[in-house]
């Protein structure tokens, strides 16, 4: 990937993750570009198929593209950053993500984003003033 594409990237995440909103300057391990799509389904590298991810979420999401609500048997895509609003997929509650959609619920599980010890890392920030939003 050349610097220039790595930059438009960076840039447009506003220095955080775009799955968790994680705030990368609180982050003890860099950052990485994430394949949204990833590269094992054809995903390519380019602009519209590349996220800022924080450590734990790009490691948890894997090559990952869909999750599964097993109460309903359907299997829902992952939240794209690329090509879906945040805001209408999840909400913060205090140190909690939660979702509004399915795609932000399977989002939120696949990418384990309220396991205790993220929540406790955020509840932390937030106690310093931090925003998440």
């Amino acid at each position: 990937m050349d610097e220039r594409l790595r930059q438009i990237v960076v840039a447009r995440a506003a220095g955080r993750c775009e799955y968790c909103h994680f705030p990368e300057a609180a982050s003890f391990f860099p950052f990485q570009i994430d394949h949204v799509i990833a590269e094992k389904h054809g995903g390519p590298t380019v602009a519209a198929n590349l996220a800022w991810s924080c450590y734990y979420c790009n490691t948890y999401k894997g090559p990952n593209i869909a999750g599964w609500i097993a109460e309903s048997d359907e299997v829902v895509r992952l939240f794209h950053p690329r090509r879906d609003n945040w805001q209408e997929h999840f909400a913060w509650q205090g140190p909690l993500l939660l979702s509004k959609s399915n795609s932000g619920r399977v989002t939120i599980s696949v990418l384990c984003i309220n396991d205790p010890d993220a929540v406790s890392v955020r509840q932390l920030l937030l106690d310093m003033g931090e925003r998440l939003d």
